[in-house]
């Protein structure tokens, strides 16, 4: 099966680290403020201008050299490896560029998530993820951001290896299962600063943000109109509080609330994937006879269950490689289709087909998750997001305090609390430290209104954290979608869809609260 045929769309990636290296999750950017020893936000500050007074005017004159490829055009963005040493190097931003359809008002620059997925991506697929009215009256511009795609990757593991840590039990259960995920953890970051470590000490979130800045320079632009999806509402909400005063018209979707310390981010991301686990339950069994049981708890129980038998005997599958269905990839198997509500039929037949003992389907979307095609990952997104994500906090608890969290997380997550409580040990490892002042507190003060979206049944970046972002945000304003899935615009939603386009293209300020 292709991507296109069954329609997964994620939007954004999910972030992969814990006890196994990349393997347990949290997703979409952790929601990560930085954070102390136990978990609670830190103090933050006011960054101090990039370079120290050093001339960032050649970086900001360069104009970018657009050539074809395919039906858009392509480009690359030359930035400092250090803003801060802006002497120390450069590395190429990969840009591609939606020419508009009709009359044009101006670019915007879209950022799809992750943190590590490929914006290039989202712009190449720009009919799939844009309506009309946007392609109209936009050049829609992507960027892979630094450290992703094509934007001087980091890379950390082989494909073999990426394949064993992400097959590798999330939730490991005996002292052999906790020594091989801190022997992972180990071997992933030694791998990241063997392979790309002048590169992946500077992948944070503020010096993405500071490469947009130089972008909407290099694209003639007075104001960056943006559209930021996941983990590109951090980014963007980054830009605002860096550059309030260049913000044009700014749309932040699946908002995430960066003032959460890692462990509240986490344990608000468990809530969310059982919340929208019990709302597919809830529709299978109001659509009546449902494989699962006869009320959510049932369907609840089966799937548990479901997950605790391959953790003791992987499923057989179809694969051409005899790769089995292990209780990691099973795992992200499951979660992949709650993106998308439209996908719930792909979940149905993932776990009919595993109950009979067939682990081909979720092995499927497992794949899809990863970017893994014909036995090979097509893009560096599973080991981009820990690397952004830990830059950007590297909080993190020990193996032997892992347990003393499950309790907590088992309330905000049955099915996945002890899972989200393992990604709590993701950055245990890393060596590096970021430079450029990770640690914001984000009001966007001086910033145009912001129009943030949330969605109320979000498994990756629930309704909370939106509600939460736009009250943070000086001029934020929120936009609600009553539905399922991850993010809101262009889900079919015409309500959520008319805001932003009234928004982005005519410059209508819309009534901040407005349900959809």
């Amino acid at each position: 099966m292709k991507k296109s045929v069954v329609a997964l769309v994620l939007i954004a990636a999910l972030v992969l680290a814990g006890a196994a290296g990349v393997v347990a999750l949290v997703i979409a950017g952790d929601g990560s403020g930085p954070s102390a020893g136990d978990g609670a936000t830190q103090q933050r500050h006011t960054p101090r201008p990039p370079g120290e007074g050093k001339s960032l005017q050649k970086i900001y004159d360069q104009k970018v050299g657009w050539r074809a490829c395919g039906k858009n055009q392509c480009g690359t963005l030359v930035v400092p490896i250090d803003y801060e040493a802006p002497e120390d190097g450069t590395i190429q931003i990969a840009l591609e560029r939606h020419r508009a359809t009709g009359k044009k008002i101006g670019s915007l620059v879209v950022n799809p998530g992750g943190p590590g997925a490929p914006g290039t991506e989202t712009v190449r697929d720009a009919e799939s993820y844009f309506a009309a009215e946007l392609l109209k009256s936009f050049d829609i511009v992507g960027f892979d951001p630094r450290g992703t795609g094509a934007s001087a990757p980091v890379d950390c593991l082989d494909d073999a290896d990426l394949d064993a840590q992400i097959a590798a039990d999330p939730d490991p259960d005996t002292p052999q299962e906790v020594a091989e995920g801190e022997r992972y953890s180990e071997e992933f970051w030694q791998g990241c600063q063997q392979r790309s470590g002048k590169v992946a000490a500077h992948v944070s979130t503020v010096e993405a943000a500071r490469d947009m800045d130089v972008l909407r320079q290099a694209l003639g632009e007075d104001k960056l109109d943006y559209l930021g999806f996941s983990y590109g509402t951090r980014l963007g909400a980054t830009y605002a509080e860096l550059y309030p005063e260049k913000v044009g018209r700014m749309v932040l979707d699946g908002a995430i609330d960066p003032s959460l310390s890692s462990r509240d981010g986490a344990l608000s991301q468990a809530a969310g994937f059982e919340t929208a686990l019990r709302s597919y339950l809830a529709a299978c069994v109001k659509a009546g006879d449902c494989f699962l049981g006869n009320n959510v708890e049932e369907g609840l129980a089966r799937i548990k269950g479901l997950l605790e038998d391959i953790d003791a005997k992987p499923l057989e599958t179809a694969d051409p490689e005899g790769r089995k269905l292990t209780s990691g990839l099973a795992f992200y198997g499951l979660i992949t289709p709650l993106y998308n509500e439209g996908n719930w039929p792909i979940l149905d037949e993932a776990l009919r087909k595993g109950l009979a003992g067939d682990g081909s389907v979720l092995l499927y979307l497992a794949d899809f998750y990863g970017s893994r095609e014909d036995g090979r990952y097509t893009d560096n997104s599973l080991e981009a997001i820990s690397v952004i994500n830990c830059l950007d906090d590297p909080w993190a608890v020990t193996a032997d305090e892992v347990p003393e969290n499950f309790a907590d997380f088992e309330k905000a997550s049955p099915t996945f609390g002890r899972l989200f409580a393992w990604g709590l040990t993701a950055c245990a490892d890393i060596p590096f430290t970021a430079t450029d002042s990770p640690d914001l507190e984000i009001d966007g003060s001086g910033a145009p209104p912001i129009l943030v979206i949330g969605t109320t049944r979000d498994p990756a970046t629930p309704y909370e954290e939106a509600v939460a972002l736009a009250n943070q945000l000086e001029t934020g304003l929120l936009l609600t979608r009553d539905g399922d899935g991850h993010t809101g615009y262009n889900k079919g939603n015409k309500c959520i869809d008319d805001v932003v386009h009234r928004y982005l293209v005519d410059g209508v300020v819309p009534q901040d609260g407005k349900r959809c």
